[in-house]
């Protein structure tokens, strides 16, 4: 890990490493609507209960998109704190996710190289697992980084100074 808790570099993202992530986070109906809204998203599925009830579904699901950034939002302390997105592919969605449901995360290090272009950094792909409270899982998805090496990660320097000492 890195000097400051939370946030590997590329040399501590090796092959095979999975990583559980601490954090799950139960989506409300909030959440959804505000997503869904905030997207322009016009499907009512997740908008409009009385329309979903009519869906096999039975109620609304909640919009996939927030769903592929919360799962990324979770991942984020110990895979990417020093990383910026190259992309996301082969995302799967073998199950619903509804309002009220808690998601939690996985992420395995499928592989990783240095960089071509940028001697400091290396890219790596990692897939992120998303399973609700009952161990279904929700969503998968791959996701190419490009992390800083250590010693080449930026500094959280603010008005208290560096707190990487800490």
């Amino acid at each position: 890990m890195s000097e400051l808790a939370g946030g590997r570099c590329y040399e501590d993202l090796t092959v095979g490493l999975v990583m559980h992530h601490v954090n799950g986070r139960t989506i409300s109906t909030t959440d959804n609507v505000w997503f869904t809204l905030l997207t322009m998203n016009t499907n009512p599925i997740h908008l409009d209960a009385h329309y979903a009830s009519q869906t096999e579904f039975g109620k609304p699901l909640v919009n996939s998109t927030f769903v592929l950034a919360l799962l990324t939002g979770l991942s984020v302390t110990d895979v990417s704190r020093y990383a910026v997105n190259l992309g996301w592919s082969d995302v799967k969605i073998p199950a619903p996710v509804f309002e009220g449901d808690t998601v939690y995360a996985r992420t395995e290090v499928l592989s990783a190289r240095e960089s071509a272009s940028r001697p400091h950094m290396g890219v790596v792909e990692v897939k992120t697992t998303g399973v609700k409270q009952d161990g279904a899982v929700v969503m998968e998805f791959r996701r190419t980084i490009l992390v800083y090496k250590r010693g080449h990660e930026p500094r959280a320097i603010g008005p208290l100074g560096d707190r990487a000492g800490q």
